[in-house]
């Protein structure tokens, strides 16, 4: 049964691996890049601030800050554990793949898509009254995750497994932030 889901999960790889060319690579590989979602990142917390204030954005980033730490070595502890090797060093499939970018560390999960799923779900739970549309930030970890197939980096599988913890811990988070905030920082 894990064999078989390793071989679909492979062959799914290698098909969305090969949807990409040259003409897009400098795009992925700029989006896979953390610093790159500065403006991104700056914007929201603006737009945080002006709903919720000073000292409730400062909260809500500390909680941000301790959830990635977390998540973090959550994902290392995965990592280390499954020690699944990364396409890019998959000998097996090495040959037929693009890799646009290659990595030593291990692939299961993917520490993008479990950080920035954790994130997004964190921010929408605690943020949702406020905004109408802010279940657009969810494309941030879609986008962002896809770029590690992209490039080479990871299966599909490791982005849904890093997907279904991100969104575990930031919905405990979450639910710690709430006992948290109810009982300390109350509005």
């Amino acid at each position: 049964m894990l064999e078989k889901l390793q071989s679909l999960d492979t062959k799914l790889f290698v098909y969305l691996n090969g949807l990409g060319s040259e003409t897009y690579d400098g795009f992925w590989l700029f989006i896979t890049k953390q610093v790159n979602w500065i403006p991104f990142f700056l914007l929201l917390l603006y737009l945080i601030y002006k709903k919720i204030g000073t000292k409730q954005t400062l909260y809500l980033l500390l909680f941000v800050a301790v959830l990635v730490t977390i998540t973090d070595q959550t994902t290392n502890l995965f990592k280390n554990g499954f020690q699944r090797l990364r396409p890019c060093n998959n000998p097996d499939i090495k040959s037929i793949i693009r890799i646009v970018q290659s990595r030593s560390s291990y692939s299961f999960f993917s520490g993008h898509a479990a950080n920035t799923m954790a994130v997004a779900t964190f921010l929408y739970l605690n943020l949702k009254r406020y905004f109408n549309y802010l279940g657009f930030l969810f494309l941030w970890p879609l986008i962002f995750a896809y770029s590690r197939i992209y490039l080479g980096l990871h299966y599909p599988l490791d982005i849904i497994s890093g997907y279904i913890a991100g969104l575990i811990l930031g919905f405990l988070m979450y639910k710690v932030y709430k006992i948290v905030k109810q009982k300390y920082f109350p509005e």
